[in-house]
């Protein structure tokens, strides 16, 4: 694959200069740690299906890299190659990471909610060469389902399939013994390292690319404001295949030399039971983790004093959270926003977490900077609501075969497509999107890709999907739709056309609601605000 990180040359000298970019891979992090301390617990594994966690320490955890990244070679695999796999919070996913990184091939996670109508196009657009699927998760057989796709996947040269059997398992193709001895060009900090969907207005996934200098760039400021040290341990619960979980769960306890311990499969009690007993310090997540946790400490599950420190993301964080998690847990939980684009841009620093994480969504890293402007590009006063733009460090390299996407001028601004505005202390507060996206449970929704589908179904004649807040996953979808004469519509038929279509269950709007006519302009323009407003009513 040739990559183009257009928005990384701009950057470069200037970026290098201030500090900001270091010029480090991960390799770097993981050679240090079997310097200094290789015997150091790197993972902790607990799985759903296992009745015991396992346990990586550094240098176990370097033999399985340098296995695995052998045995990607041995398929063919080469500098800037795309090797996607679709797990769970499993330790493979941090070795393949690793893996990838050790021969300069591009890491391709993606999330395991996706279907055969997502995966085929983003494996078609990544042009992935390789594929690692678990065999079966949550009850889903991977396999088979990527068995049908086979023959639409022309880019696509090995599947394979962790904890199936044969010549297409996991062990059989990249745990070999006899696989080749590693050589060939390195990783270079300007190379892409990752390549991340997220979903836009567009009503396709686009491809976010990232180097490990604007990677790591956010990931040290983040460490720096949080005090993160190598004895802490991190709690990695949130999916790793959403940039939340692969950078700061998974590349930060590397940088730090320090400790992982894996959920695949959220369960608040276990969780809590796991920060006891693993001496957890720190997480990260969306705002139903928190929730979550709660009512299980309330219903009787143990808590550690240990676990001081929770960013949480996705979503602003209702004040009443924040106090909840403090009494119940003894848990500061800090505010944050971002994007895949630039990783964690903003944040509420602990000690004022009390203060500013109910109302704002933080400040600035070091090495980023934000304003808001008019519809005119002229910045506003603190406390006036305009175009939310960012630049500096951590923005991503482009978008993976459509830099007309960018959205950054010349001086390296990029729109957001976030509202905000800023207080006097220079901390910003999101309250509104002017891209059409939901956010549940800090899971974007592509609200274009679901209405276009949707206009499809015979009985639908108009549909506007619109989010209305819940108190666990921040905001739920529901589709207003009216439907033509002489028809019926259902929200069991709006569930079984979606799923007929692909369409991956947390894209299904919870609500259904039916109407003569939607809300519109004299000149025919639908007021989604209207929606909004109406939708309100439906908050749980």
């Amino acid at each position: 694959m040739q990559f183009d990180p257009v928005l990384i040359p701009p950057r470069q000298t200037a970026m290098t200069a201030a500090g900001f970019w270091r010029h480090q891979t991960i390799n770097h992090f993981l050679d240090q740690a079997l310097q200094n301390c290789p015997d150091h617990t790197a993972v902790v594994a607990y799985r759903s299906d296992l009745a015991q966690p396992l346990r990586l320490s550094y240098r176990a955890l370097d033999v399985q890299v340098d296995r695995i990244a052998r045995g990607l070679k041995a398929l063919g695999v080469g500098h800037s190659d795309v090797v996607s796999w679709q797990l769970p919070n499993w330790w493979e996913f941090i070795a393949l990471s690793l893996a990838c990184a050790r021969i300069g091939a591009v890491a391709n996670p993606i999330m395991p909610i996706f279907r055969q109508r997502e995966l085929k196009f983003m494996l078609d657009f990544g042009e992935a060469k390789v594929l690692i699927v678990p065999k079966t998760y949550k009850g889903f057989d991977y396999e088979a389902m990527l068995g049908g796709m086979r023959v639409d996947l022309p880019f696509l040269q090995h599947l394979v399939v962790l904890g199936g059997e044969g010549a297409n398992s996991f062990e059989a193709m990249l745990q070999r013994d006899d696989s080749p001895v590693l050589t060939g060009p390195g990783l270079a900090p300007d190379d892409v390292v990752l390549l991340m969907y997220t979903s836009g207005t567009t009503g396709e996934p686009k491809g976010v690319m990232h180097t490990s200098n604007t990677l790591f760039a956010n990931l040290h400021g983040f460490i720096e404001a949080y005090g993160l040290t190598q004895k802490d341990v991190i709690l990695g619960a949130s999916p790793m295949a959403h940039l939340t979980g692969f950078g700061y769960l998974s590349m930060v306890p590397l940088i730090l030399n320090a400790t992982t311990v894996l959920q695949d499969i959220w369960e608040p009690k276990q969780a809590l039971e796991m920060i006891c007993n693993e001496g957890i310090t720190f997480s990260m997540a969306s705002s139903p983790f928190v929730v979550d946790m709660c009512n299980a400490a309330e219903a009787g599950a143990p808590v550690s004093p240990q676990f001081a420190n929770f960013c949480c993301a996705g979503a602003p964080i209702p004040p009443v959270l924040i106090e909840r998690a403090r009494r119940v847990l003894g848990l500061a939980v800090s505010s944050a926003w971002g994007m895949t684009e630039c990783g964690a841009v903003t944040i509420t620093e602990p000690s004022r977490t009390n203060e500013k994480s109910g109302c704002t969504d933080g400040r600035v890293l070091p090495g980023i900077e934000l304003k808001v402007v008019d519809v005119d590009g002229q910045p506003l006063p603190n406390g006036q609501t305009g175009s939310l733009l960012v630049r500096g460090s951590s923005l991503f390299g482009g978008y993976l075969k459509r830099p007309h996407l960018n959205a950054t001028d010349v001086d390296g601004w990029m729109d957001t497509g976030d509202m905000a505005f800023l207080d006097d202390e220079g901390y910003v507060r999101i309250n509104g999107r002017s891209k059409d996206i939901i956010i549940r449970g800090g899971e974007n929704i592509p609200v274009m890709e679901v209405e276009n589908l949707l206009y499809k179904h015979p009985a639908v004649a108009m549909v506007a999907i619109v989010g209305y807040p819940d108190a666990r996953l921040g905001e739920k979808a529901c589709a207003f739709v009216t439907v033509k004469p002489g028809h019926s519509f259902s929200m069991e038929e709006m569930s079984r056309y979606l799923s007929d279509n692909q369409v991956t269950r947390q894209y299904h709007p919870e609500r259904l609601e039916l109407m003569e006519d939607l809300p519109k302009t004299p000149s025919g323009k639908l007021q989604k605000f209207k929606l909004r407003e109406s939708a309100k009513t439906f908050a749980a």
